[in-house]
């Protein structure tokens, strides 16, 4: 068994950099940490050790929101969670809302799209 920390990032291509990197400064309050020359972006949530990181490769443009058998990524609201107004966030930003319920009694969720169309949750 190989032994991790965790998981380090996830990678996204993405069709235009800077509006992905505004829709999850706004949305999820994400940082900026540091840059990979002119398209390329590592951002992470205030406190933790997560990153997401970013990338415009023109050569990958056309794989944006793509997802590769994967089916999303989830982000856990802070407490207490409020999914109206951060469906309202994320439409803002230029996602959308792909469905909400629960997945139990009293455990809430939304599925959100962003701008390139990845699937995140909310929980």
């Amino acid at each position: 068994m190989i032994r991790t920390q965790g998981l380090a990032h996830i990678h996204l291509g993405v069709r235009d950099l800077e509006r992905s990197l505004a829709f999850y400064r706004n949305v999820f309050g994400m940082d900026e940490q540091f840059r990979v020359g002119p398209c390329m972006v590592f951002l992470s949530t205030p406190g933790s050790e997560d990153l997401i990181t970013l990338n415009q490769d023109p050569s990958e443009a056309h794989l944006a929101g793509m997802n590769g058998g994967v089916n999303h990524f989830g982000f856990r609201l802070s407490p207490p969670a409020d999914f109206d107004a951060a469906v309202r966030d994320v439409e803002a930003a230029g996602g959308k809302l792909v469905s909400r319920g629960e997945h139990s009694p009293g455990v809430s969720f939304a599925y959100v799209a962003d701008p390139d169309g990845y699937v995140i949750e909310l929980m």
